[in-house]
């Protein structure tokens, strides 16, 4: 378990109050014999020890006091065990087995679960892999674009399970954690300029009051939750080829509480750190796709993108503060520092977000506009790149199916379809009024489909750029046929049809896609200035 990362600024190496009794506790558990012979590998942190012994793990926590938790009695740790399992059900229910009592038997031994009282309480989980945690699998670069659209699922279903939460003290602890950080940096002088603290601290604040009513509104609407508080790569673990969080934070329900978005924003701020952009991107468009499936918040998630920049600027500025603070081996002080300020800086750009801009790539089927809109996202700010609207997504979630479902001819009807870029159309409105940046992935074979979302860009006030793809009919109708799991339902008769569109003017830039997707980006890039020039926001604080 790591410290949250909205502990209260206190420095990890604050006193402890170390309490009698479990050196003998922790013996035993370290003992192969407590487990059937097995090894048994023991794990240490601030606050608590996990042994690892065959297939289980146990945890117990340390007798400890520090400002941001107390484990100082046996009481108090057998309440933060049973916290632990309630806080971790919704996003892992499977790893978790319970809470088990260590007990002192009539003839003076120790025992797992035994009839004599309790000495002390353990968390027992299913063991698994710990070289498999995401940070260790992001240093190995082996963290793909299946694994982040995973990972973006499990985070939307965990978020659907978590429980609603008052969300005013939520709020009013946002200012308090912001505060926290400006005390932490301007004691740090060496770390952290003055004049650039003050100015994140101004507009963190000035964000806050901005937002506030955005977040009251999604605090009515049930979006303000017990979360995970911890969600970074550290605290998740690929179990069964499945990436599932755990170590969801305990010790606090305050600081485990937020909207869903400041929970998912630790995962995408630790991503973006770590310059993996397009996982990043893909993780943020699985997760607003899924909790509109799941719940009908799409919208209101979309809406709630306005708020991301602050999110993600205090979850990496929390880490800056962290990390200052972390005591340092020895020798290692100057990576300590490094890493503090990298955090810091970063804290500071993502609160100079770049003006969003509106891009819509069309063409007809097999032409590559989803895999070149993929590839484009994450070169759009604000961070973590643009949001992805694609009518063939949108067309499944209208009409309540998985994305790889198969839809009967019927929902391809002209009306069916004109609801679908309807659809289309009011989601690029609200994520641009949100200030975040859109790439709109469809056919566009119609003149007013092409009029209707530049004129959406217009309404926003933000730049505009449309790229329709092209490729000779053998291309399009080889890719076609060798698509999988994937949610566009054209095949060879589809494309075939196609060839007989009358697609009117067309004032956007063509690009030719016959070749290599490698190949289309590069032209499409060449035919999207806005690309090499996006407008910034305010002044940046870098």
């Amino acid at each position: 378990m790591m410290v949250s990362p909205s502990d209260r600024t206190q420095n990890e190496a604050a006193a402890a109050t170390p309490g009698a009794g479990q050196d003998a506790v922790l013996a035993f558990l370290g003992d192969p014999a407590t487990h059937g012979g097995a090894p048994v590998t023991r794990i240490d942190t601030h606050a608590a020890a996990v042994f690892l012994a065959g297939s289980r793990a146990l945890k117990i926590k340390r007798p400890v006091r520090f400002p941001f938790l107390d484990f100082s009695t046996l009481e108090k740790r057998h309440a933060v065990c049973e916290a632990e399992l309630v806080a971790n059900r919704p996003f892992a229910p499977d790893l978790y087995d319970g809470v088990v009592a260590i007990t002192r038997e009539a003839d003076g031994r120790l025992a797992l679960g035994g009839a004599g009282p309790p000495v002390e309480w353990a968390v027992r989980m299913r063991r698994f892999d710990e070289t498999r945690t995401l940070d260790r699998l992001a240093d190995a670069g082996a963290i793909d674009a299946g694994l982040a659209d995973e990972l973006g699922r499990v985070v939307a279903a965990a978020h659907a399970r978590a429980p609603v939460v008052e969300a005013a003290p939520w709020i009013d602890a946002l200012g308090l954690y912001v505060a926290q950080n400006a005390d932490a940096f301007f004691e740090r002088p060496d770390l952290f300029a003055a004049q650039v603290v003050a100015e994140l601290t101004a507009r963190s604040r000035a964000a806050l009051v901005r937002l506030k009513p955005l977040l009251i509104a999604r605090g009515k609407a049930g979006l303000v939750r017990r979360g995970h508080g911890d969600l970074h790569l550290g605290n998740i673990a690929l179990i069964d080829g499945r990436p599932v969080p755990f170590d969801a934070l305990e010790f606090d329900p305050l600081v485990a509480s937020g909207d869903v978005l400041y929970d998912l924003a630790f995962l995408l701020m630790d991503l973006w750190e770590r310059d993996l952009r397009p996982q990043a991107n893909i993780v943020l468009d699985r997760w607003l796709a899924d909790t509109g499936r799941q719940q009908d918040f799409y919208a209101s998630d979309l809406d709630a993108l306005a708020a991301l920049p602050l999110f993600l600027s205090l979850r990496a500025a929390i880490r800056a503060k962290v990390t200052a603070a972390r005591p340092a081996p020895v020798g290692g002080r100057a990576a300590r520092d490094a890493a503090a300020e990298k955090y810091f800086w970063l804290a500071c750009a993502l609160m100079a977000p770049p003006r969003p801009v509106l891009i819509a790539i069309g063409g007809l089927s097999g032409t590559g506009k989803s895999a070149a809109a993929r590839a484009l996202a994450p070169d759009l700010g604000p961070a973590p790149g643009a949001v992805l609207l694609r009518t063939d997504v949108l067309r499944k979630a209208l009409s309540g199916v998985d994305e790889h479902t198969r839809l009967p001819a019927e929902a391809y009807s002209e009306a069916e379809t004109a609801r679908v870029y309807a659809e289309l159309f009011a989601r690029t409105r609200r994520a641009l009024a949100a200030g975040h940046s859109v790439i709109a992935d469809a056919v566009f074979a119609r003149p007013e489909e092409r009029a209707a979302i530049a004129a959406a860009a217009r309404a926003a006030g933000v730049p505009f750029a449309g790229a329709f793809l092209g490729a000779d009919l053998a291309t399009r109708l080889a890719r076609v046929g060798g698509r999988t799991a994937d949610a566009s339902d054209a095949d060879a008769a589809v494309v075939r049809r196609q060839e007989a569109y009358d697609l009117g003017t067309l004032d956007w830039s063509p690009v030719d896609a016959s070749g290599t997707p490698a190949d289309t980006l590069v032209r499409l890039r060449a035919a999207l200035p806005c690309l090499q020039r996006q407008d910034r926001g305010p002044p940046a604080l870098v």
